[in-house]
């Protein structure tokens, strides 16, 4: 893994190298203004590559560089988690798995909920956690650049709110009395952990 001194200069077309049609919006929101022409994984017939990394970020390589390599086209991809301080941070790098193979993603918030209360976190401030983003820039045949970002918060029980997708309606961020899942798109991207890591994304790779 190494720094690459290129820049994405407008016009050029970028890859968002996922299949989750959340991230995709998401990722094509942050990206619009800076004139890049985003094309998804998806949309490119391009097959999902097997998440083997142990850590968010390798993940995140591993997706871009597939992407990258596939499309000979540069290309962006995401893995997030949301890591329970009183789960040990559980569920992090398997939370899209925590969600089975149907990506029941309401399952998987059930389950954080059971597994707090059987540990007996059911206040608030038992039930610190945080999302973290990891960003991957890929070059074809070249190189990957990454980019962490983190939001802070709790998680709530029952889940409110049906806007964002994934653990969304469970996370409170801080300051805020609306979880991810009832802020409108435009006031989560502000403060998100994805919007986090594309901050440092834009300083080092956009003109």
């Amino acid at each position: 893994m190494t720094t690459s001194p290129r820049k994405l200069v407008p016009g050029i077309k970028l890859v968002v190298a996922t299949h989750n049609p959340g991230k995709v919006r998401e990722i094509n929101a942050l990206i619009a203004p800076f004139g890049l022409v985003a094309v998804s994984a998806g949309e490119l017939g391009l097959p999902e590559p097997d998440e083997t990394g142990t850590m968010l970020a390798s993940n995140a390589r591993i997706k871009a560089r597939a992407a990258a390599d596939a499309s000979g086209l540069p290309a962006l991809a995401d893995d997030s988690g949301l890591c329970v301080d009183a789960l040990d941070g559980a569920p992090g790098i398997f939370s899209a798995r925590w969600g089975g193979t149907a990506k029941d993603f309401g399952a998987a918030m059930a389950r954080v909920n059971r597994e707090l209360e059987l540990r007996g976190a059911r206040l608030p401030s038992d039930r610190a956690a945080h999302f973290v983003s990891a960003l991957c820039l890929s070059w074809p045949a070249g190189d990957d650049q990454i980019f962490e970002g983190r939001a802070f918060g709790e998680v709530v029980w029952p889940p409110r709110g049906k806007l964002g997708f994934g653990y969304d309606p469970m996370f409170l961020p801080d300051g805020y009395e609306e979880t991810f899942g009832e802020l409108a798109a435009e006031e989560k991207d502000k403060i998100s952990h994805r919007a986090r890591a594309f901050e440092k994304f834009v300083r080092a790779c956009l003109p």
